[in-house]
């Protein structure tokens, strides 16, 4: 590992999925620029390192989830956590920033200083010594740690869950090695995570029984694209993925638009495939939503397994509200009773922006939401700063290919005209009532009074148009009068010797 610069251009925080693409944009961009990434963990991957639950996989396709430089080799689209950060770790060495992750730095503070035009940031770092603190200092600071606590989970508040005499497991903290063969296992929620666990579980031999509140929209797709295993056969592979990454994305787009533009033809095709899938052999109360497609995300079902399992009696599915849980299973509201070993609280994510890092501006404290973001990348009031925030509609790693290369094009301008501060001022004036997140499912509900203020129009407006984004950041001008470029702050002149005898 090379030694840390005294000084660095860009400082990044977090080794996953987005530090790892912004790094490679920055290692291709502009090669000259330092930088270096904090990781807290001890391995690369963020998300696909931490989760190990049976089943784990990315919901989008992988054409649109791989990087755009880097594209995704596999024919295989829709594959477990394992591969996909196989390929983050490849991906790293292939560009040279797994030299630049620094791992086992838990990062506490980030303070920017107008006068020295730098952020300062400071990490614990565990030693056999004990804990040390280290001290980084940057022009830019990038914020890449996802959006959700990697300490906890989101716990409900449900009635008797400490009595209950099995185990209670969350998918985020799956134990190594765990046998569920054989066991009842109840697993309650009906998002993405549950979806993914069902089928991986009753095809692991466990008797799984999915419990859900209200029912989800589904869409099943195979997780191999045809089209692109056959035409690398005659093609370039690379240029079939590249080709195939803007198709997909272009396809989600025109689905999410569709699915809000015509509701109720949405929501016959979705239950329509659904009900095929089943054959008659599970009631579809349990698959019609009392919402419209896309208030809530649309849940991916690869190759149909859930509905499989579902169909052939490896799974069940009860839809019911939890009395209370008792030492040996679960009493719904309906009276109903399910005998479990093992309770699976597939409930969702704890969301948290920052990784938890206080972020402070000349000392004052930052709060996300009280700010709008500019072009969905930079902080309203907040200097050489950007933190990527990814899509619910789309592949997260389009707004990592966009704001990479956005990072580079302004640190050279700034090079080029001898700035050493960029900051988004003047959005409080376009500040609108609208949410942030265009998602009404339970985890966008509880994030709403921590994500950030939305515009009215752009460049404050962020839009979860991933197309958008993509022209904004990397054919958008910078100088467009809500993007202010200047020098660092002239320091404060000191009293005389001889006022301060005084």
């Amino acid at each position: 590992m090379p030694p840390t610069p005294p000084e660095l251009d860009f400082l990044l925080i977090g080794a996953g999925i987005s530090g790892i693409g912004v790094a490679c944009h920055l290692a291709r961009g502009c090669p000259d620029k330092r930088f270096v990434i904090l990781e807290q963990r001890e391995r690369l991957g963020g998300t696909w390192d931490l989760f190990r639950y049976p089943g784990i996989r990315c919901d989008s396709d992988m054409c649109s989830f791989g990087y755009a430089f880097h594209p995704w080799p596999s024919d295989a689209i829709i594959t477990g956590g394992e591969s996909i950060r196989e390929y983050l770790r490849e991906t790293a060495e292939a560009y040279g920033v797994d030299r630049a992750i620094r791992y086992g730095h838990h990062v506490t503070r980030a303070s920017w200083s107008s006068e020295r035009a730098r952020w300062t940031v400071r990490a614990e770092v565990d030693g056999p010594d004990g804990r040390t603190e280290h001290i980084f200092r940057a022009r830019f600071l990038v914020m890449c740690p996802g959006y959700f606590s990697y300490e906890r989970g989101f716990k409900p508040d449900i009635a008797g869950l400490d009595d209950f005499a099995g185990e209670v497991l969350h998918p985020q903290f799956w134990p190594e090695g765990f046998d569920y063969a054989g066991k009842r296992v109840v697993v309650i929620g009906s998002g993405a995570t549950a979806v993914t666990i069902v089928p991986a579980l009753a095809k692991g031999g466990a008797d799984v029984t999915m419990l859900q509140r209200s029912p989800t929209y589904y869409l099943s797709l195979p997780d191999v694209d045809r089209t692109v295993a056959l035409a690398r056969k005659v093609l370039p592979s690379d240029l079939v993925t590249r080709t195939a990454l803007v198709r997909n994305t272009l396809t989600q787009l025109a689905l999410y638009k569709a699915c809000r533009r015509f509701p109720r033809a949405a929501r016959a095709v979705l239950l329509a495939q659904v009900r095929k899938r089943l054959g008659g052999k599970v009631d579809m109360r349990h698959f019609t939503p009392r919402y419209d497609p896309w208030d809530e995300r649309l849940c991916v079902v690869p190759n149909g397994d859930l509905f499989e399992v579902l169909r052939d009696g490896r799974a069940t599915i009860v839809t019911d509200e939890i009395e209370r849980v008792a030492p040996d299973g679960v009493l719904l509201r309906s009276g109903e009773r399910l005998d479990a070993d093992v309770l699976v609280t597939a409930t969702g994510l704890d969301v948290r922006l920052f990784g938890g890092v206080h972020v402070e501006v000349d000392g004052e404290a930052v709060d996300p939401s009280e700010r709008p973001l500019y072009k969905a990348a930079m902080i309203d009031g907040v200097p050489n700063f950007a933190t990527i925030f990814g899509y619910a509609n789309s592949s997260w790693t389009r707004k990592v290919d966009a704001v990479g290369p956005y990072l580079c094009r302004l640190a050279r301008h700034m090079d080029r005209t001898g700035a050493e501060v960029a900051v988004p001022e003047g959005g409080a004036r376009f500040i609108s009532d609208d949410p942030f997140f265009p998602l009404k499912s339970g985890y966008a509900k509880r994030a709403t009074a921590l994500l950030p203020k939305q515009g009215e129009r752009l460049p404050w407006r962020t839009t979860n148009n991933a197309a958008l984004d993509y022209l904004m950041l990397r054919l958008g001008s910078l100088r467009d009068g809500h993007l202010a470029f200047r020098p660092a702050r002239a320091p404060r002149p000191q009293p005389a010797r001889d006022q301060l005898a005084a």
